[in-house]
Protein backbone atom coordinates (compact mmCIF):
# COMPACT_ATOMS: atom_id res chain seq x y z
CA UNK A 1 0.00 0.00 0.00
CA UNK A 2 1.31 3.31 -1.21
CA UNK A 3 1.60 6.52 0.98
CA UNK A 4 -1.12 7.86 0.02
CA UNK A 5 -3.57 4.80 0.01
CA UNK A 6 -2.51 4.93 3.90
CA UNK A 7 -2.74 8.00 4.71
CA UNK A 8 -6.11 8.35 2.94
CA UNK A 9 -7.46 4.81 4.98
CA UNK A 10 -6.15 6.41 8.08
CA UNK A 11 -8.01 9.64 7.41
CA UNK A 12 -11.00 7.38 6.77
CA UNK A 13 -10.31 5.55 9.80
CA UNK A 14 -10.04 8.66 12.08
CA UNK A 15 -13.36 10.10 10.76
CA UNK A 16 -15.40 6.81 11.70
CA UNK A 17 -13.74 6.93 15.26
CA UNK A 18 -14.85 10.17 15.52
CA UNK A 19 -18.72 10.06 14.53
CA UNK A 20 -18.83 6.40 16.55
CA UNK A 21 -17.58 8.30 19.73
CA UNK A 22 -19.81 11.49 18.91
CA UNK A 23 -22.84 8.95 18.22
CA UNK A 24 -22.10 7.54 21.96
CA UNK A 25 -21.42 11.19 23.38
CA UNK A 26 -25.15 11.82 21.89
CA UNK A 27 -26.59 8.75 23.42
CA UNK A 28 -25.51 9.80 26.63
CA UNK A 29 -26.37 13.02 26.75
CA UNK A 30 -30.18 12.41 25.87
CA UNK A 31 -29.78 9.95 28.58
CA UNK A 32 -31.26 12.40 30.91
CA UNK A 33 -35.09 13.84 29.92
CA UNK A 34 -36.46 16.58 32.03
CA UNK A 35 -40.58 16.11 31.75
CA UNK A 36 -43.23 17.73 29.94
CA UNK A 37 -44.91 18.56 32.66
CA UNK A 38 -47.95 17.08 30.91
CA UNK A 39 -49.38 14.19 32.98
CA UNK A 40 -50.93 12.88 29.66
CA UNK A 41 -47.88 12.36 27.93
CA UNK A 42 -45.47 11.01 30.65
CA UNK A 43 -47.62 8.75 32.73
CA UNK A 44 -50.88 6.56 31.59
CA UNK A 45 -53.61 5.23 33.53
CA UNK A 46 -52.65 2.31 35.57
CA UNK A 47 -55.93 1.78 37.38
CA UNK A 48 -59.81 2.78 37.34
CA UNK A 49 -59.61 5.19 34.67
CA UNK A 50 -62.66 6.17 35.75
CA UNK A 51 -61.15 7.44 38.97
CA UNK A 52 -58.53 9.49 37.76
CA UNK A 53 -59.40 13.56 36.23
CA UNK A 54 -56.14 15.20 34.54
CA UNK A 55 -56.87 18.69 33.41
CA UNK A 56 -57.41 20.20 30.01
CA UNK A 57 -54.38 21.15 30.05
CA UNK A 58 -52.56 18.02 31.51
CA UNK A 59 -50.97 19.89 34.30
CA UNK A 60 -52.56 18.95 37.09
CA UNK A 61 -54.36 15.24 37.79
CA UNK A 62 -56.38 13.56 40.71
CA UNK A 63 -56.99 10.85 42.25
CA UNK A 64 -60.41 9.24 43.46
CA UNK A 65 -61.22 6.78 46.16
CA UNK A 66 -64.27 5.61 47.40
CA UNK A 67 -66.18 1.95 48.25
CA UNK A 68 -66.37 1.20 44.39
CA UNK A 69 -62.66 1.72 43.68
CA UNK A 70 -59.76 3.31 44.58
CA UNK A 71 -57.28 4.66 41.21
CA UNK A 72 -53.82 4.45 39.98
CA UNK A 73 -51.12 5.73 37.01
CA UNK A 74 -47.61 5.09 35.95
CA UNK A 75 -44.82 6.88 34.27
CA UNK A 76 -44.23 6.11 30.56
CA UNK A 77 -40.62 5.01 30.53
CA UNK A 78 -38.47 3.36 33.10
CA UNK A 79 -35.40 5.36 34.82
CA UNK A 80 -32.02 3.86 36.70
CA UNK A 81 -31.35 7.07 38.92
CA UNK A 82 -31.81 10.59 38.67
CA UNK A 83 -34.49 12.93 40.94
CA UNK A 84 -38.04 13.27 41.13
CA UNK A 85 -40.35 15.81 42.06
CA UNK A 86 -44.28 15.48 42.80
CA UNK A 87 -46.11 18.26 43.83
CA UNK A 88 -49.16 16.67 45.89
CA UNK A 89 -51.83 17.48 48.01
CA UNK A 90 -52.94 14.92 50.39
CA UNK A 91 -56.79 14.16 51.39
CA UNK A 92 -58.53 16.39 53.28
CA UNK A 93 -60.45 15.99 56.41
CA UNK A 94 -60.82 12.73 57.81
CA UNK A 95 -58.67 10.36 55.87
CA UNK A 96 -58.33 7.29 57.84
CA UNK A 97 -57.82 4.16 56.16
CA UNK A 98 -56.60 5.80 53.23
CA UNK A 99 -52.76 5.50 51.66
CA UNK A 100 -51.68 7.53 49.13
CA UNK A 101 -48.50 5.68 47.63
CA UNK A 102 -45.91 7.90 45.39
CA UNK A 103 -42.87 4.94 44.69
CA UNK A 104 -40.99 4.23 42.27
CA UNK A 105 -40.61 0.31 41.35
CA UNK A 106 -38.65 -2.06 38.85
CA UNK A 107 -41.82 -4.11 39.52
CA UNK A 108 -39.79 -7.97 39.55
CA UNK A 109 -39.89 -10.99 41.66
CA UNK A 110 -36.59 -9.24 43.36
CA UNK A 111 -37.97 -5.98 43.30
CA UNK A 112 -35.86 -2.82 43.86
CA UNK A 113 -38.44 -0.07 45.38
CA UNK A 114 -38.30 3.41 46.76
CA UNK A 115 -41.73 4.55 48.61
CA UNK A 116 -43.31 7.67 50.29
CA UNK A 117 -46.43 6.52 51.74
CA UNK A 118 -48.98 9.16 52.52
CA UNK A 119 -51.08 7.23 55.80
CA UNK A 120 -54.39 8.35 56.29
CA UNK A 121 -55.61 9.81 59.96
CA UNK A 122 -58.81 11.06 61.57
CA UNK A 123 -59.04 14.81 61.51
CA UNK A 124 -56.68 16.55 63.85
CA UNK A 125 -53.59 15.02 64.15
CA UNK A 126 -50.55 15.87 61.96
CA UNK A 127 -50.31 13.52 58.65
CA UNK A 128 -47.56 10.43 58.82
CA UNK A 129 -45.40 9.57 55.94
CA UNK A 130 -43.97 6.52 55.99
CA UNK A 131 -40.73 5.68 53.74
CA UNK A 132 -39.47 2.34 52.85
CA UNK A 133 -36.49 0.74 50.70
CA UNK A 134 -36.59 -2.38 48.89
CA UNK A 135 -33.74 -4.22 47.60
CA UNK A 136 -32.87 -7.22 45.85
CA UNK A 137 -36.58 -8.23 46.85
CA UNK A 138 -36.32 -7.43 50.67
CA UNK A 139 -37.62 -4.56 52.91
CA UNK A 140 -38.14 -4.17 56.36
CA UNK A 141 -36.99 -0.57 56.26
CA UNK A 142 -39.88 1.84 57.15
CA UNK A 143 -39.71 4.74 58.90
CA UNK A 144 -42.11 7.61 59.84
CA UNK A 145 -42.14 11.11 60.66
CA UNK A 146 -45.00 13.56 61.02
CA UNK A 147 -45.19 16.39 59.00
CA UNK A 148 -44.71 19.77 60.30
CA UNK A 149 -47.13 21.36 58.14
CA UNK A 150 -50.88 20.61 56.67
CA UNK A 151 -50.54 19.19 53.53
CA UNK A 152 -53.92 18.81 52.64
CA UNK A 153 -54.47 22.61 52.43
CA UNK A 154 -52.38 23.41 49.29
CA UNK A 155 -49.49 21.56 47.09
CA UNK A 156 -46.15 20.47 48.76
CA UNK A 157 -43.12 19.13 47.01
CA UNK A 158 -42.15 15.57 47.95
CA UNK A 159 -38.77 14.49 45.80
CA UNK A 160 -36.66 11.45 45.55
CA UNK A 161 -32.40 12.01 44.82
CA UNK A 162 -31.33 8.55 43.51
CA UNK A 163 -27.65 8.03 42.35
CA UNK A 164 -25.45 5.57 42.96
CA UNK A 165 -24.06 6.70 46.16
CA UNK A 166 -26.95 7.98 48.35
CA UNK A 167 -30.98 7.54 48.36
CA UNK A 168 -32.01 10.88 49.73
CA UNK A 169 -36.08 11.75 50.36
CA UNK A 170 -36.77 15.63 50.70
CA UNK A 171 -40.16 17.37 51.26
CA UNK A 172 -40.00 21.02 50.21
CA UNK A 173 -35.94 20.34 49.49
CA UNK A 174 -35.57 19.24 53.04
CA UNK A 175 -33.92 15.84 53.70
CA UNK A 176 -36.37 13.19 55.85
CA UNK A 177 -34.52 10.24 55.12
CA UNK A 178 -30.95 8.65 53.87
CA UNK A 179 -29.98 5.80 52.59
CA UNK A 180 -26.28 5.16 51.81
CA UNK A 181 -24.55 2.68 48.86
CA UNK A 182 -23.50 -0.03 51.35
CA UNK A 183 -22.79 -2.56 49.17
CA UNK A 184 -19.19 -2.78 49.59
CA UNK A 185 -20.26 -3.72 53.15
CA UNK A 186 -22.95 -6.33 52.29
CA UNK A 187 -26.15 -4.27 52.26
CA UNK A 188 -28.27 -4.63 49.42
CA UNK A 189 -28.46 -0.99 47.70
CA UNK A 190 -31.33 -0.44 44.12
CA UNK A 191 -28.43 0.10 41.82
CA UNK A 192 -28.79 -2.03 38.49
CA UNK A 193 -32.52 -2.69 38.05
CA UNK A 194 -34.57 0.49 36.27
CA UNK A 195 -37.72 1.54 37.99
CA UNK A 196 -40.87 3.26 37.03
CA UNK A 197 -42.97 5.86 38.93
CA UNK A 198 -46.26 4.66 40.35
CA UNK A 199 -48.74 6.81 42.19
CA UNK A 200 -51.56 5.28 43.53
CA UNK A 201 -54.90 6.16 46.08
CA UNK A 202 -56.43 2.71 47.86
CA UNK A 203 -58.00 1.16 51.09
CA UNK A 204 -55.29 0.37 53.68
CA UNK A 205 -57.26 0.25 56.68
CA UNK A 206 -56.07 -3.36 57.55
CA UNK A 207 -53.58 -1.66 58.88
CA UNK A 208 -52.84 2.10 58.30
CA UNK A 209 -54.55 3.86 60.59
CA UNK A 210 -53.44 3.04 64.03
CA UNK A 211 -52.59 -0.46 63.49
CA UNK A 212 -56.03 -0.69 61.43
CA UNK A 213 -57.88 -0.24 64.55
CA UNK A 214 -59.67 3.26 62.49
CA UNK A 215 -61.71 1.93 59.85
CA UNK A 216 -62.38 4.19 56.45
CA UNK A 217 -65.62 6.36 56.97
CA UNK A 218 -66.84 5.92 53.30
CA UNK A 219 -69.43 9.01 54.21
CA UNK A 220 -66.74 11.44 54.32
CA UNK A 221 -65.91 10.63 50.60
CA UNK A 222 -64.82 9.95 47.55
CA UNK A 223 -61.30 10.70 48.95
CA UNK A 224 -59.02 12.94 46.09
CA UNK A 225 -55.40 13.61 46.24
CA UNK A 226 -54.35 16.11 43.51
CA UNK A 227 -51.22 16.50 41.80
CA UNK A 228 -49.37 19.17 40.02
CA UNK A 229 -45.85 20.75 38.93
CA UNK A 230 -43.81 17.33 38.61
CA UNK A 231 -40.71 16.95 37.13
CA UNK A 232 -38.70 14.18 35.98
CA UNK A 233 -34.95 14.73 35.11
CA UNK A 234 -33.49 10.90 35.46
CA UNK A 235 -31.85 8.83 32.77
CA UNK A 236 -34.19 6.86 30.74
CA UNK A 237 -33.58 2.88 30.59
CA UNK A 238 -32.16 1.97 27.23
CA UNK A 239 -31.21 -1.42 28.06
CA UNK A 240 -27.61 -0.69 29.08
CA UNK A 241 -26.98 0.36 33.00
CA UNK A 242 -23.92 2.23 31.44
CA UNK A 243 -25.09 4.97 30.11
CA UNK A 244 -27.26 5.89 33.73
CA UNK A 245 -23.86 5.24 35.43
CA UNK A 246 -21.85 7.80 32.75
CA UNK A 247 -19.61 10.73 34.11
CA UNK A 248 -21.22 13.43 31.95
CA UNK A 249 -23.36 16.48 32.00
CA UNK A 250 -26.32 14.98 31.29
CA UNK A 251 -26.29 12.94 34.11
CA UNK A 252 -25.54 15.30 36.92
CA UNK A 253 -26.39 13.43 40.17
CA UNK A 254 -22.94 11.27 39.55
CA UNK A 255 -21.69 14.17 40.62
CA UNK A 256 -19.25 14.59 43.32
CA UNK A 257 -21.32 17.07 45.77
CA UNK A 258 -24.29 15.02 45.10
CA UNK A 259 -22.49 11.70 46.61
CA UNK A 260 -23.43 13.21 50.37
CA UNK A 261 -25.83 16.04 52.16
CA UNK A 262 -24.55 19.13 51.90
CA UNK A 263 -23.71 20.72 55.07
CA UNK A 264 -27.02 22.90 55.12
CA UNK A 265 -28.87 19.22 54.70
CA UNK A 266 -26.95 17.92 57.49
CA UNK A 267 -28.56 20.35 59.75
CA UNK A 268 -32.19 20.15 58.58
CA UNK A 269 -31.79 16.34 58.38
CA UNK A 270 -31.07 16.07 61.77
CA UNK A 271 -33.77 18.89 62.96
CA UNK A 272 -36.33 16.39 61.03
CA UNK A 273 -34.94 12.79 63.35
CA UNK A 274 -34.94 14.96 66.17
CA UNK A 275 -38.38 16.59 66.32
CA UNK A 276 -40.65 14.89 63.91
CA UNK A 277 -39.34 10.99 63.83
CA UNK A 278 -42.23 8.69 64.62
CA UNK A 279 -40.76 5.63 63.73
CA UNK A 280 -37.19 4.17 62.60
CA UNK A 281 -36.55 -0.08 62.20
CA UNK A 282 -33.35 0.53 63.23
CA UNK A 283 -34.23 1.71 66.80
CA UNK A 284 -36.91 -1.18 66.48
CA UNK A 285 -35.31 -3.86 69.11
CA UNK A 286 -38.26 -5.74 69.51
CA UNK A 287 -39.07 -6.26 66.36
CA UNK A 288 -35.50 -7.21 64.60
CA UNK A 289 -35.12 -9.05 68.53
CA UNK A 290 -31.68 -7.45 68.96
CA UNK A 291 -30.44 -8.42 65.69
CA UNK A 292 -30.62 -4.76 63.68
CA UNK A 293 -30.06 -5.00 60.00
CA UNK A 294 -26.75 -4.57 59.01
CA UNK A 295 -26.65 -1.05 57.64
CA UNK A 296 -28.12 0.39 61.35
CA UNK A 297 -24.96 -0.01 62.68
CA UNK A 298 -23.11 2.07 59.67
CA UNK A 299 -22.40 5.95 59.20
CA UNK A 300 -24.99 7.44 58.08
CA UNK A 301 -23.56 10.66 55.92
CA UNK A 302 -20.10 8.28 54.92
Amino acid sequence: MTNRAMTHCFKHMRALIISLLYLNLLRISVASVVSTGNFNNDFFVMWAPSHVNTSTDGRERSLKLDQESGSGFTSTQMFLFGQIDMQIKLVPGNSAGTVLAYYLTSDQPNRDEIDFEFLGNVSGPPYIVQTNIYADGLDNREERIYLWFDPTEDFHTYSVLWNLHQIVFMVDSIPIRLYRNNADKGVAYPRWQPMSIKISLWNGDSWVTRGGQDKIDWSKGPFIASFSDYKIDACVWNGNPRFCRADSSANWWNRRRFRTLTRVQKRWFKWVRKYHMVYDYCQDYRRFQYNLPKECSLPKYS
